[in-house]
């Protein structure tokens, strides 16, 4: 009693067709390192980086008096239009039906203001539901 095989191949047979399975581990590794560098660079997108603003002339944008526009002045006095909103910032922008329908404002602030004091009325306004934000500057005189 013999045992023959044919061909010496050893007893396992080449399928003819593809592989069934795919390896996954390449996937895994590039997904692995994909995800530490977006946990290294996410606190970098929200605390930002500290840089020197460059000092510029631009042209000047063309303002109608249709304009919503939050004022805040050298005493941290915050106005909408003509009225002051000082106390309950984002509340006064919420209530506001042109501001929510316009989704629009415009922030003018005094040199002399703290930046905090214009970072926290932008941040109101952007909670308020504004969508398009723009600063009002004077235009940079040239001696």
């Amino acid at each position: 009693m013999g045992m023959g095989g044919g061909g010496g191949g050893g007893g396992r047979r080449r399928r003819m067709g593809g592989m069934n399975e795919i390896n996954v581990t390449p996937l895994i590794d590039v997904m692995l390192v994909l995800l530490v560098i977006f946990m290294v660079t996410a606190p970098l997108l929200t605390t930002g980086v500290e840089v020197d603003l460059p000092k510029v002339k631009s042209a000047p944008m063309q303002t109608d008096d249709s304009k919503m526009l939050v004022i805040v002045t050298a005493d941290e006095h915050v106005y909408l239009g003509k009225d002051e909103i000082t106390a309950a910032i984002e509340d006064r922008l919420k209530s506001n039906a042109r501001l929510q329908e316009e989704k629009e404002l415009y922030v003018q602030a005094d040199e002399n203001v703290k930046y905090g004091v214009v970072l926290r009325v932008m941040a109101a306004a952007r909670m308020a539901g504004v969508e398009k934000l723009g600063m009002v500057t004077d235009p940079l005189v040239v001696k």
